[in-house]
């Protein structure tokens, strides 16, 4: 049996931000509400001496050939190791024979890529059309795939940053900066943060919430994905009886593990009518941004569609373009 092994150089290389890959994780996200997709749980395993976490993630698509298995690792005190916080596989599997086909050895890219995309297109049909400062709370990888995706959808010249450390802070200032051509403005709070940003982004492993509702504004829009265990949490429950329209990745899953399912908990939520999926925003089933006034939040917490959309795009383009090595098992 052949198995094709790509390192994150040769992947880096074959996949970015780009029109194909946004599509492709949009249309994981249309097929998953449509009920085209076995979703399992998610398996996590916490380590909490070392503030670490390793989540394994999976969905089948109906009619493909293929789907992903990743393994992701989040270990947030790496920092101090001169470490990245995330890393990871990702497994190419046969639909028709559950043989392994692929090792991509991406080390957390297409992770961080596929987060990066999901918020992307939380903001295309949620956000403002017209914005100019963008906000993100934290200063790590995703704070960083999440302002380069929202640029894919929305244009904007300033952006506002808040972070614990600020050593980090200041190295992701210069680099957006470099890399957006854009204004960075290092902040001394998350409050001033929100209340100056039409669009913002949480990306914390924080376990207390930090966003208030007192800090809302109309024509705000807020993605929040870092919380994707139910030990974490960024957004006061409150927040999600005030906004006028909430949408999520899953809302199984984010009853479980987002910020909804800390609102549920304090009986914010009553009524899961209102709030909509994803898919549901692509598929048309419900309606995306209304208004200028409207303050709208989305909830991701990350689903296996969107491991296996990345990894099979990336394993195709691998194979037009002949990199990776091929081993006999």
């Amino acid at each position: 049996m052949k198995i094709r092994i790509l390192t994150e150089k040769e992947i880096r290389d074959t996949i970015s931000f780009d029109h194909e890959s946004i599509k492709a994780i949009q249309d994981g996200f249309s097929q998953l509400s449509s009920g085209n997709a076995t979703l399992p749980p998610i398996m996590r395993i916490d380590i909490p001496e070392n503030n670490g976490e390793v989540d394994v993630k999976t969905a089948y698509i109906k009619g493909l050939d293929q789907f992903a298995i990743k393994i992701a690792a989040g270990f947030f005190d790496n920092y101090k190791l001169n470490l990245p916080t995330g890393s990871g596989i990702m497994l190419i599997v046969s639909a028709r024979t559950g043989n392994v086909e692929a090792i991509l050895l991406d080390n957390g890219y297409l992770t961080d890529l596929r987060t990066g995309i999901a918020g992307a297109i939380a903001s295309k049909y949620l956000a403002c059309k017209n914005i100019t400062t963008a906000g993100v709370i934290g200063s790590g990888m995703q704070a960083r795939y999440q302002i380069y995706g929202l640029k894919q959808v929305r244009d904007f010249n300033r952006l506002l940053v808040f972070g614990i450390v600020s050593k980090e802070v200041d190295n992701y200032v210069n680099e957006i900066k470099k890399d957006l051509n854009i204004e960075v403005i290092k902040c001394d709070t998350a409050e001033v943060v929100v209340k100056n940003s039409d669009v913002v982004i949480t990306t914390t492993p924080s376990k207390k919430p930090f966003l208030r509702s007192e800090w809302l504004h109309p024509g705000l829009h807020i993605t929040c994905m870092g919380a994707d265990a139910p030990h974490k949490n960024e957004i006061y429950p409150e927040v999600f009886g005030i906004v006028d329209k909430i949408a999520c990745d899953s809302r199984k899953q984010c009853f479980e593990l987002g910020e909804l399912h800390h609102a549920k908990n304090n009986e914010i939520l009553l009524d899961n009518k209102r709030i909509c999926e994803l898919g549901e925003l692509i598929n048309g089933k419900y309606p995306s941004r209304e208004s200028g006034e409207e303050i709208t939040i989305c909830d991701l917490t990350g689903v296996g569609v969107q491991d296996t959309q990345i990894a099979l795009l990336a394993h195709s383009r691998s194979l037009k373009n002949h990199s990776g090595i091929v081993i006999d098992s």
